[in-house]
């Protein structure tokens, strides 16, 4: 059965909530849509996070992130709700998401936003 996307973050228990630990997922797949001219945008999104009871299931944040690829919305926004819906989803102790965007009319801009319990 085909995959499909989904704005579904998936949690799982956390197998070591007794000690802190950094978790870093980074993927230069992050595709939207330009609100202004329809045009398509293209990011490396990291994501890292210190995690609490919860840490995220990857598929459910492939498939999450594969979602944004045909909504219009800018970078700072995307990156800000991702933010949000991973906060949402698992609670962690800290999140910073930063997604670093392709050159676009000789310009690159990299956003940055962090969550702290």
């Amino acid at each position: 059965m085909p995959s499909e996307p989904s704005k579904d973050l998936v949690a799982l228990d956390n197998p070591g909530p007794d000690r802190d630990y950094e978790v870093r997922c980074e993927t230069p797949e992050l595709t939207c849509l330009c609100p202004v001219t329809g045009q398509p945008d293209f990011a490396t999104v990291v994501i890292t996070y210190i995690p609490d009871q919860h840490i995220v299931e990857l598929k459910s944040l492939k498939m999450y992130l594969w979602s944004f690829r045909n909504e219009g919305v800018h970078h700072e926004a995307i990156t800000n709700r991702i933010l949000d819906d991973l906060v949402a989803a698992i609670s962690p102790k800290s999140l910073t998401v930063v997604t670093e965007w392709f050159v676009r009319g000789g310009i690159t801009t990299t956003v940055s936003a962090t969550h702290k319990a």
